[in-house]
């Protein structure tokens, strides 16, 4: 019976397993299978505003950019100006940024601003305000620079208001004499306007204000810019080398205005200078002009100053017809070390040129390779020099260089670094150094480099020195008077005579002190003076030996001068204005 009992169970469990297969396999219906439940999407959080930048702006600007910094921001984040969404920009979770159209802030009010985070969740921010105020007139207090010479180029003029009050908006426009000038806004209180060649072509004083346009706008008050009859200060002349050109490096149109460079054409027949262009120098205080060898380029070496600069070269292509200057570019000081620039010489081969940086800082030379196409300077290093460079000369051969230095003091004992120059690379090489006199401050070369001459301002003489031949090195033949503070010396293209102008005393008249020189000894011997202007700075010969030029910096003048051919006497042609 038990056994019976246990079959039944059994054949009942199989017959209810055949039953089940039979439903899987499609001999009944199947049973159904729910699906997962939607999960519930995340809320967006609700954006909260911190601050805004900028916070105010004038009635009638222009379209802006306005920065939102807060929390909660997404991509979706939607800016509200005023009550109108404005393009929006998700720069991440706590900056949005956006485009407020000019239509926004054309009138005064204190809009709000607020950032919409969209459903699920999100919501509005708390609103912050944006101020439009009313446009005020605007109020201008310095120009920079207050002084150009007439006959210069165009040029930027910056204008500075108080700050704050200075009400300068992106529609304000700068006018010259009342007419309206390309105005750009340089910061929260500066204007850049473009000054035109002819708004300068002649000498007087220009009114320069500012307007700002629409209800409340108006104009500000003015301020005088002066346009001079020329430059001050001229400090160089060279020479171009066909002596159809002459190049003048003066200071500019008031002691603390940047420099200039002014060129002249060269009557053949009598010497005398006309003006003709005037270019800036790119920096404060040039101290030197050199044309090239060829006659392609000129370089100013721009002393700088303690403030703004560092001191530089400026760099120029030569038209060869008309003698213009077109500007090249520059190489600046090293900044923060006040490490002026005195003097620059290019060598006989227009490869190759050096910088003598002193006066404040330096006491070495520079050296750089010239572009043959551009004219363009390219820095090859530094060399060491004997005390504080104040001139630069190369000899005729272009295998030796020279710079007379001087102490930290007028009257300190100067002398001759004497380098080799590596007639491939352009490289000095120092061998060694020479005593001058005291307050060394021009060098020279005669034509044939068999002699070199030096002023010694302090000392008020000149130095001679021989030249070997294969070393460079130089051997002192003495001295020889000269006028009170020689400041340059010049030897003609003969080599028969030299000329020292002398600066004598600030504010009055100076000289040039004329020397016959000993063909077989180099020995100066003094044929006279003759007066200059005010405070001479420095003196050029003409390439035909026929004339001389001398830079008066106190009067603001060039002298003009003939030279007699056999006995080296000047005669002076007339001064020229700078």
């Amino acid at each position: 019976m038990k056994s019976d009992t246990v079959l039944a169970r059994g054949l009942a469990v199989a017959g209810i397993a055949s039953l089940l297969l039979l439903a899987g396999c499609g001999g009944g219906t199947p049973s159904t299978v729910s699906p997962p439940p939607t999960p519930t999407p995340t809320p967006n959080p609700t954006p909260t505003i911190t601050t805004i930048s900028p916070n105010s702006t004038v009635a009638g600007s222009a379209a802006f950019i306005l920065t939102i910094n807060g929390t909660n921001f997404i991509a979706a984040s939607m800016v509200n100006f005023g009550g109108s969404a404005v393009a929006t920009t998700f720069g991440g979770s706590s900056q949005l940024t956006a485009v407020i159209p000019a239509a926004s802030v054309a009138s005064t009010g204190a809009p709000a601003v607020t950032v919409t985070n969209p459903a699920p969740g999100g919501g509005i921010s708390k609103p912050i305000s944006f101020t439009i105020t009313t446009l005020t007139p605007p109020t201008i207090s310095n120009l920079y620079p207050t002084c150009v010479p007439a006959g210069g180029e165009s040029f930027p003029l910056q204008i500075a208001g108080p700050y704050p009050g200075s009400n300068f908006v992106t529609t304000s426009v700068v006018r010259w004499n009342g007419n309206d000038r390309p105005t750009t806004l340089s910061g929260i209180n500066g204007l850049v306007a473009q000054i035109s060649a002819s708004d300068v072509a002649a000498a007087g004083t220009a009114a320069v204000t500012v307007f700002n346009p629409g209800a409340g706008g108006g104009s500000s008050n003015a301020l005088p810019f002066a346009i001079t009859t020329g430059t001050v200060g001229p400090q160089s002349i060279a020479v171009d080398p066909a002596g159809q050109f002459a190049y003048v490096a003066s200071l500019g149109c008031n002691d603390d205005s940047e420099g200039y460079v002014l060129m002249y054409t060269i009557n053949s027949t009598t010497g005398a200078l006309s003006k003709g262009s005037t270019v800036p120098s790119l920096d404060y205080s040039p101290e030197s002009v050199t044309v090239d060898p060829s006659g392609k380029f000129a370089y100013v070496a721009n002393f700088g100053d303690d403030y703004d600069s560092d001191g530089s070269v400026a760099m120029y292509s030569i038209n060869a017809t008309t003698g213009a200057l077109t500007n090249t570019g520059g190489i600046s000081g090293d900044n923060g070390t006040f490490c002026c620039f005195d003097s620059v010489a290019v060598n006989p081969s227009s490869k190759f040129a050096y910088v003598a940086k002193g006066g404040c800082c330096s006491t070495s030379v520079s050296m750089y390779t010239i572009n043959a196409t551009t004219g363009v300077l390219t820095s090859i290093g530094a060399i060491a020099a004997g005390g504080i460079p104040a001139s630069v000369a190369v000899d005729p051969s272009g295998k030796f260089a020279y710079v007379a230095t001087t102490g930290d003091s007028f009257a300190s004992a100067g002398n001759v670094s004497m380098y080799t120059i590596d007639v491939t690379t352009g490289a000095l090489a120092s061998v060694g150094t020479i005593a001058a006199g005291t307050g060394s401050n021009s060098v020279a070369v005669d034509p044939a480099g068999k002699f070199a001459y030096v002023t010694n301002a302090a000392s008020n003489d000149v130095s001679m020195y021989t030249i070997d031949a294969t070393t460079g090195a130089l051997t002192s033949m003495g001295s020889i008077p000269a006028g009170t503070h020689p400041v340059s010396v010049a030897v003609d293209p003969a080599g028969k005579f030299a000329y020292v102008a002398n600066w004598t005393a600030s504010d009055t008249d100076g000289s040039v002190s004329m020397y016959t020189i000993d063909a077989a000894t180099g020995v100066l011997t003094p044929t006279g003076t003759i007066a200059t202007e005010l405070s001479p700075t420095s003196i050029a010969i003409h390439p035909s030996g026929k004339f001389a030029y001398v830079t008066n910096s106190g009067s603001n003048s060039v002298s003009m001068y003939s030279i007699d051919s056999a006995t080296g006497t000047l005669m002076l042609v007339g001064t020229i204005g700078t």
